[in-house]
């Protein structure tokens, strides 16, 4: 079983959830495309780091990238993440030997998601996004960053059964 990042629910409405989530770890590539930053990562944490250790695969995957009906985009700066288990921090994580793997630590957070099913394609991200942009203006909250694609689920999962997230920090 796969282990999941934790949170805590502040808030929820319909299928929009507010969420509070503690500080984490995130393994990160930017600037390649997903399968190949996939790649980069998985391999980190299979033990192609300087101390050769397997880490446990964590959801969600999280990637960002530009995603249509979000304009302006800010920054074309594409990342995709893996979340560290909560067992590691910065003393403890294991040094990358691929420079493309950036480990970086993410400060606790309050994030809006909304949750949806079957495969994260463009047009359906857009939509979503729009709908969670569109929730959290309706509670007059201000956002901080970009929005971005939380994906739940390996790869040969059957699409119907995908769970996938769009979240987007909430400025507190």
């Amino acid at each position: 079983m796969t282990d999941s990042a934790e949170y805590e629910i502040e808030k929820n409405v319909n299928h929009i959830e507010i969420r509070k989530y503690p500080k984490m770890l995130l393994a990160t590539v930017y600037g390649l495309s997903d399968n190949d930053a996939f790649g980069i990562l998985f391999n980190y944490i299979a033990g192609n780091n300087k101390s050769k250790r397997k880490i446990s695969m964590t959801v969600p995957v999280i990637s960002s990238e530009k995603i249509a009906m979000t304009a302006p985009v800010i920054s074309d700066r594409r990342s995709f993440s893996f979340v560290i288990p909560a067992s590691y921090d910065l003393n403890t994580i294991p040094d990358p030997i691929d420079a493309r793997t950036k480990i970086e630590e993410v400060p606790e957070r309050r994030v809006a998601v909304i949750r949806f099913r079957g495969r994260a394609r463009e047009k359906i991200r857009g939509q979503k996004t729009s709908e969670l942009l569109t929730f959290i203006q309706g509670l007059g909250l201000k956002t901080r960053g970009e929005p971005f694609l939380m994906r739940y689920n390996p790869p040969f999962t059957p699409g119907f059964l995908r769970r996938n997230e769009i979240g987007i920090e909430i400025a507190t």
